[in-house]
């Protein structure tokens, strides 16, 4: 009988499961993993932090809906990738951690990097496991594939010790599992779908709030169907942004705040009521609102605000069943409507407060014109990866988003360091298409400090990534050179220096052309426009284009903004 070893096993099981990318920095004990999962066909990505590998592979679970493994070595690597796996689980989004372990003859005695890894986990983890033996590897491998996909998907771990990776067990005795469906669809009950159909008949001032939830589950072509059959007005969460495109005419985003605080009927679709959404509290709700809460998880119905209808269920199949029911009984919600005209109003003044921050006169650029140059020049079939405080928040509302999964950013756990991480995954899915999209990360620059030397593994793999540095010399705001030099010439900069300063005018640019990539420094719009065409124009090499910014820049004041409590 034939012999293989652990990493074999390994390699074959998450073959098995349909496991096509793995994300990892190798190491004593798990270098033989990697290898032998490039033997079995997995495209195996080495990064430089496994925090990035981690954001990585959840990235891959997000957009093709199968997760994709991070590999990590023992202790220091594992407890690195926890930062990703937490971000994964509060995303909801599927990813399998394999850790290297010490040896299993060696646990208690102070062994090499020895730590709980299988205890640790669980907080983070929706499945924390170590297979018993080499036999009952695919089997383990196979729960924590379906684990982290059935429900609400998560991260899910599987621990394995050293000595397992390279001993030897006849293939006869390996406990052999078939790959796990994709998770059953599961509908709502139809009395609770006719409530809720007869609710949003009654609305005064209905809304449609579009989640994650809903790309995930890919309701997009249901979803279009609801807004254009029912004449709905729609908002969307950031990742939500696409799944019914931004310049749809019944998109209500530019008049977000007011939507939100006087809508009278609110559709919930993969969209939780937590700090993104204002919790659904009053004074940014209506006190008197009814929520309509469609979600698959059953213990995020009634989570802070008590919904007037549930519906538990696949996001894509209650949104069907809701359409059969509007399509045997026609309804639409008048176009003339006083909601209607005064959220065009709002949307129309919000609009042109946006252009005369971006065509405010000044010497230097700001996120505003920044931005509106961005927007112009992006494919708008891009995929979008955007981090940052500031940066984000402004590249929301002024980077439209056509296409549904086209959006990655710090999402609900505001994780700062995604972006990179992010980027690499979404362009080795794009590499493997026939007709690829530019992948564009657009970063703040204290954002674009937490992995920016996974610029190497942009160059390493030739991904053709375009890098958009907005800095302002700071996190959140910083100062400009001249008084950064007064600064120094007192005592001690670490008891003088604002704490959200950097250094100015930082050349994140060289680090990428240090690596082999393009690298440009931008002071002018004409200079933004020509490196950003010709980082677009080329499908060879990855750029970084650093845009220095007025460090006294910042978003305009909102009514209510994003976060509940205003940045410093």
């Amino acid at each position: 009988m034939e012999e293989v070893t652990g990493a074999q096993v390994i390699a074959d099981a998450l073959r098995t499961q349909n496991v096509e990318y793995m994300f990892g920095i190798v190491g004593v004990p798990v270098i033989e993993v990697a290898m032998a999962a490039q033997a079995a066909g997995i495209k195996y990505v080495g990064m430089r932090n496994e925090q990035a590998a981690c954001y990585a592979a959840s990235a891959v679970g997000y957009l093709t809906g199968r997760p994709a493994v991070c590999l990590v070595v023992s202790g220091p690597g594992l407890i690195h990738a926890l930062g990703g796996m937490a971000n994964a689980n509060v995303n909801c989004w599927p990813v399998v951690v394999i850790g290297g372990s010490s040896d299993q003859s060696q646990e208690t005695t102070g062994a090499f990097q020895e730590f709980p890894q299988v205890e640790a986990t669980r907080l983070y983890s929706k499945f924390s496991a170590r297979p018993s033996s080499l036999a009952a590897i695919p089997s383990v491998i196979e729960k924590a594939v379906r684990t982290s996909m059935y429900g609400r998907p998560g991260a899910c771990y599987v621990d394995i010790p050293g000595d397992m990776v390279n001993a030897k067990v006849d293939q006869s005795q390996v406990r052999q599992v078939t790959c796990c469906p994709v998770p059953p669809v599961s509908l709502a009950p139809p009395t609770d779908v006719l409530k809720a159909v007869a609710l949003i008949k009654q609305a005064q001032r209905p809304l449609l709030i579009v989640g994650k939830g809903a790309a995930y589950g890919r309701a997009e072509s249901e979803l279009i169907e609801l807004v254009e059959r029912c004449g709905l007005p729609f908002l969307a969460t950031p990742m939500g942004k696409g799944v019914v495109s931004d310049v749809h005419s019944n998109s209500v985003s530019a008049a977000r705040s007011r939507a939100l605080l006087h809508a009278d009927v609110v559709v919930l679709l993969g969209a939780r009521l937590n700090w993104m959404l204002h919790f659904g509290f009053p004074p940014r709700f209506n006190p008197h609102v009814k929520i309509i809460q469609v979600d698959l998880c059953a213990e995020e119905l009634g989570n802070n605000v008590r919904p007037a209808v549930a519906l538990l269920g696949d996001i894509r199949s209650v949104v069907r069943q809701m359409l059969d029911i509007f399509q045997k009984d026609p309804w639409s919600y008048p176009a003339d409507s006083e909601w209607w005209k005064a959220l065009r109003e709002k949307m129309a003044a919000n609009a042109e407060m946006s252009k005369a921050l971006a065509s405010a006169p000044s010497p230097m650029l700001n996120y505003y014109s920044a931005f509106q140059h961005i927007s112009q020049l992006l494919p708008p079939d891009c995929v979008l990866v955007s981090e940052g405080a500031n940066t984000m928040d402004v590249g929301r509302t002024m980077i439209l988003n056509r296409l549904p999964r086209h959006r990655l950013d710090a999402g609900t756990f505001g994780t700062m360091g995604v972006g990179l991480g992010f980027a690499i995954a979404a362009a080795m899915l794009e590499r493997s298409k026939s007709a690829p999209q530019r992948v564009v990360c657009v970063e703040g620059d204290s954002a674009f400090g937490f992995s920016g030397m996974e610029v190497e593994t942009m160059c390493r793999y030739k991904l053709p990534v375009v890098i958009i540095v907005i800095n302002n010399n700071g996190i959140y705001s910083g100062v400009d050179a001249e008084t950064w030099a007064e600064l120094e010439k007192m005592d001690d900069l670490a008891t003088i220096a604002p704490p959200v300063t950097l250094l100015p005018d930082a050349r994140y640019d060289q680090m990428m052309t240090a690596f082999g990539g393009h690298g440009f420094l931008v002071r002018t719009a004409a200079e933004l426009r020509l490196s950003l065409q010709e980082s677009l124009s080329d499908w060879q090499l990855p750029s970084l284009i650093n845009v220095l910014i007025d460090p006294a820049s910042d978003r305009k004041q909102q009514e209510f903004p994003w976060l509940t409590r205003s940045n410093l």
